[in-house]
């Protein structure tokens, strides 16, 4: 481990306590649950056991991912099964829409597994969620974290059409660790993609990075640098935990005091929101974001 990352890290043994949470309660929250349990509505707050979950859904936010549950990447920090994904379901856009009805969602996070097996890569699905939930729900603002699309604009271009509030690619770590966490993946489209989008009128971009992959504080704020070079409004940076012992393992808790630091330094650099937790995801505070 260099000098560099020694003062703010602890070696992984065992959780520590900044990272344990509270199960999730209130009365919204619980109104929520049992509908999306009547209903059977998929949204990764549930499937993917978010830590924020209670938080998000008490303030009416919630993030749905389409374009199925199995993905044709297999990054290695990510929970989502690797696979031949199942036939697109050209109902989805409706269903999606209604659960957000349903749910009286104000402010929907929408995000997809990737899709390299179709042509268009998921993108005409993506532009007919958007669509959907705008006619059903005229009042609710809308993120759509999406794929890289392999940085092809004809696809992206379908996203920015359609105008959503805000949205997001996540960068996920940094230049070095890139092709080790997101095999699939490249840094420097990621953040074409970013460049893309700001350049063709998208209001506020996102990306998000975890942490406790053994990236160095240097390397972090490059990354930073980098996000608001190609115009990135928000950025959030959350501790990365290991969904399984298949995953990548948990190299480093980053302590409080250094999510801080970040924190402060986003801030310097002209982020207009910057989210730095232990507990951060991307859809973390998302309602914020459209301001």
């Amino acid at each position: 481990m260099s000098i560099e990352t020694i003062s703010h890290v602890l070696p992984p043994k065992g959780k520590p306590k900044w990272l344990r949470v509270k199960l999730p309660t209130g009365k919204k929250y619980t109104q929520l649950r049992s509908l999306v349990d009547k209903y059977d509505l998929n949204t990764i707050c549930t499937s993917g056991s978010c830590p924020n979950m209670g938080e998000c859904w008490g303030e009416g936010t919630a993030t749905f991912m389409i374009l199925g549950n199995i993905c044709t990447r297999s990054c290695g920090f990510c929970g989502v099964k690797t696979g031949r994904p199942e036939n697109v379901d050209w109902e989805e856009p409706e269903k999606v829409a209604r659960s957000i009805k349903i749910m009286a969602i104000k402010h929907a996070v929408i995000t997809s597994v990737d899709r390299d097996d179709l042509k268009d890569m998921g993108s005409i699905i993506w532009s007919e969620t958007v669509k959907a939930i705008r006619r059903m729900n005229p009042n609710t603002t809308l993120e759509t974290l999406i794929p890289d699309f392999q940085g092809i604009g004809t696809h992206i271009d379908r996203i920015v059409d359609v105008a959503p509030e805000v949205v997001s690619h996540n960068m996920e770590t940094v230049k070095r660790l890139t092709r080790e966490v997101r095999i699939q993946a490249k840094y420097e489209r990621s953040l074409n993609v970013l460049r893309y989008l700001k350049e063709h009128g998208v209001r506020r971009t996102k990306s998000g990075i975890m942490l406790g992959l053994g990236e160095r504080e240097s390397e972090v704020v490059e990354t930073m640098e980098d996000l608001r070079k190609v115009g990135v409004d928000v950025v959030t940076i959350g501790q990365y935990l290991q969904p399984s012992k298949r995953h990548l393992p948990v190299k480093e808790f980053i302590l409080p005091e250094q999510f801080a630091k970040y924190e402060e330094l986003g801030k310097n650099l002209g982020f207009r929101h910057v989210e730095s937790g232990a507990l951060v995801r991307s859809s973390y505070k998302a309602h914020k974001h459209i301001n």
